[in-house]
């Protein structure tokens, strides 16, 4: 089975190092982009099967690299991991097509990540007609 490969893009050091531990003990790939412009040349060497997104980020925010997934990746799931909980910022992220949950830095623990993370890097396989 090909190893399936997560972005975490993070400008909190240590926070993408606790979300890549939780993800790399689960036999995930790893890649940690610092801002989005970090991100986005990380995605040009090899395309992420998911992003963790931070909103707010030095260089380029998270709003910016969704804008830019949306033309060479359209079709990656991302899941927003932010310390923004203000619902005008929840409305604009569910605008994108491909933010598929938001989580709360302080709301979010590991079970929380890998779960949400698990649901897009392994989807239920449909049904084969028999």
């Amino acid at each position: 089975m090909q190893t399936k490969r997560v972005l975490i893009v993070e400008d909190e050091a240590s926070l993408a190092s606790v979300m890549g531990k939780v993800l790399s003990k689960n036999n995930v790939s790893v890649t940690i982009a610092h801002n989005g412009k970090e991100a986005l040349a990380a995605m040009e060497k090899e395309a992420p099967d998911v992003v963790l997104l931070d909103i707010l980020m030095p260089v380029l925010d998270g709003h910016g690299v969704m804008k830019a997934m949306k033309e060479k990746h359209p079709d990656c799931p991302v899941i927003v991991v932010s310390n923004l909980n203000d619902q005008r910022t929840r409305d604009k992220c569910k605008k994108e097509k491909n933010v598929k949950a938001y989580f709360v830095k302080s709301d979010m623990d590991d079970d929380d990540l890998w779960t949400a993370t698990q649901k897009f890097l392994f989807p239920l396989s449909s049904p084969q007609p028999q």
